[in-house]
């Protein structure tokens, strides 16, 4: 045998041992990295998953604002939402003082919270807006015309991080006063009960309620209620002028002072009508956006915001189905009877 045959087998003999080192590198080279992506990935599942946290603003009190606040959660959870599990809440109270309402707000977002619901009228929607331009805001219903009071451009496309429910509650007023007419026929006489620092209950009391009285031939005479009156001077001054009714505005006042006004209607056997707690409390009349739905979309908007949809792009929605709910039990106390008509058209009926 030549060099020649030697040289090659040699040779052939090297480039195998090089292909097999090369190959055993690149094998190893392989576990490493899947050892690498594994680690990674085991590390990724044992961090804890960011839990969504709601920021509740609410310009009442755990007690009154209880219906609202555990319908949103009901709700809440038949989308997925556990409490506790998936998604916090952190609940601030104004407790029916409005001059506390920035300063919650203010402490909401220093928590970084994902979402505000803002449980109250315009001055907790305005409070929540003032606090913040990036954290979603939802409405839950309360307030004057949303677009009016500037916090969305349209309803359509609300443009800011600003959305939810608007309930058209000062708007219904005419249909209300005329219910409360429908109801006692004989009504002449009708004394309001207003915040007067609440622009919506001005505008009621001023503008909507007097254009709906005129046909009626209804006399409304508006009474201030501020949170520092003694309620009982007002009653004492407006028993003077003998009332045939009563109607209640609504607002943080309204709730804060709701036992001692139901107090001095029953025993005036005056009827009444107001906001839904006021009715179901012992108030004679209600009539609005069926509010246990309006509740449900707020759980709504929540759960599509989370899965990130914008709050300028989400529309504001308005009630489609109202209400209107009956105490029978107060109409006897005061020895009422409700007209059949009237009767005929209550969606519930308390007895």
């Amino acid at each position: 045998m030549n060099k020649t045959f030697w040289a090659q087998l040699l040779e052939s003999f090297s480039d195998n041992l090089k292909s097999k080192i090369e190959n055993r590198k690149w094998l190893g080279l392989s576990v490493i990295a899947f050892v690498l992506v594994a680690a990674t990935a085991v590390g990724a599942a044992q961090q804890p998953k960011k839990v969504p946290r709601i920021g509740y603003l609410s310009s009442s009190n755990p007690v009154s604002e209880s219906v609202r606040f555990e319908a949103i959660r009901l709700a809440l959870r038949e989308l997925g939402y556990i409490e506790g599990q998936n998604i916090t809440t952190e609940y601030r109270y104004a407790e029916e003082k409005l001059d506390r309402v920035r300063d919650l707000a203010a402490a909401l977002v220093r928590l970084k919270v994902d979402i505000i619901v803002a449980a109250g009228g315009n001055s907790v929607i305005r409070a929540a807006k003032n606090a913040t331009k990036t954290i979603p805001i939802i409405m839950t219903g309360s307030g004057i015309d949303p677009v009016g009071a500037g916090f969305v451009e349209s309803l359509a496309r609300p443009g800011g991080n600003v959305t939810g429910i608007t309930n058209l509650s000062r708007e219904l007023s005419g249909k209300r006063i005329e219910l409360l007419k429908e109801s006692v026929p004989i009504l002449t006489t009708v004394a309001v009960l207003y915040d007067p620092t609440l622009p919506g209950a001005v505008k009621e009391v001023k503008e909507i309620l007097p254009i709906a009285a005129r046909p009626l031939k209804l006399t409304i005479q508006p009474w201030e209620v501020r949170a520092a009156d003694n309620i009982d001077k007002i009653f004492t001054a407006m028993g003077k002028q003998r009332p045939d009714g009563l109607y209640l505005s609504g607002g943080p006042v309204m709730n804060a002072n709701q036992k001692p006004i139901l107090g001095f209607a029953l025993k005036n056997r005056l009827p009444s009508i107001g906001y839904r707690e006021y009715v179901d409390a012992g108030g004679l009349l209600y009539y609005g956006a069926d509010l246990a739905e309006s509740y449900r979309r707020v759980a709504y908007y929540v759960d599509r915001i989370l899965k990130g949809a914008k709050p300028a792009e989400l529309p504001v929605e308005q009630p489609t189905k109202f209400e209107l709910v009956i105490n029978l039990k107060t109409a006897k106390q005061i020895g009422l009877t409700i007209p059949p008509n009237v009767l005929a058209r209550a969606d519930r009926v308390i007895k």
